[in-house]
């Protein structure tokens, strides 16, 4: 199993968040994070990189989950499996509603899908650990049975520790209502299911 690979939000990519404080906004602050302009200011920064990072996080999970239900694994794995698509599907739209309310790209510059190297980027104050690689993800995809699920298992419990520290740091800078929301939702939810996954590979 590999170790974490920490992944960080490029200066770039902070540099364009800050220059996009034109941006107009008619939704109301329940619906995207608690501020009812989309105007992005200093204090948004961190929160704008939160959800540009966490999604492709949340993809990657979500993508591992239908890996997993898309053959035959035990039915904890399968159990889990459901459980991650239901909690992190939403999750993925509520930040992406947010990102086009403050004015923001999905996309962050200089972190293309499909490149694994993201090292020597400007941490900018937040980053991204936990993520597989495709070498990862291609190892899991040729696995089958028990190895299946064992891998499975050993690799999102080292997603869902990225995620739950993606979720900390921003938890100590957001002003957010809705941000702080989300990072608490997915700290308790990942924790347990870290739990829940640790007791099964138990011996």
């Amino acid at each position: 199993m590999s170790a974490r690979r920490p992944l960080a939000l490029a200066a770039a990519g902070l540099a364009l968040v800050l220059s996009l404080g034109a941006c107009g906004s008619g939704h109301s602050a329940d619906d995207h994070g608690g501020d009812a302009s989309a105007s992005v200011v200093s204090g948004r920064a961190a929160d704008i990189a939160f959800a540009q990072l966490m999604i492709p996080h949340h993809q990657q999970a979500v993508e591992m989950a239908d890996m997993a239900l898309a053959r035959v694994t035990s039915t904890e794995v399968r159990g889990l499996a459901r459980q991650i698509k239901q909690a992190q599907d939403p999750e993925i739209a509520q930040m992406r509603s947010w990102l086009s309310a403050w004015g923001a790209p999905e996309a962050v510059p200089g972190m293309e899908p499909g490149s694994d190297d993201h090292t020597g980027h400007d941490m900018g104050g937040l980053s991204m650990s936990g993520m597989m690689t495709a070498d990862d993800m291609a190892a899991l995809d040729a696995a089958t049975g028990d190895v299946f699920d064992r891998m499975w298992l050993q690799m999102m419990i080292e997603h869902h520790e990225g995620a739950v520290d993606m979720a900390e740091q921003v938890l100590a800078t957001t002003t957010d209502a809705g941000v702080e929301r989300l990072a608490e939702a997915v700290i308790a939810g990942q924790r347990a299911e870290i739990a829940e996954m640790q007791g099964l590979l138990a011996p």
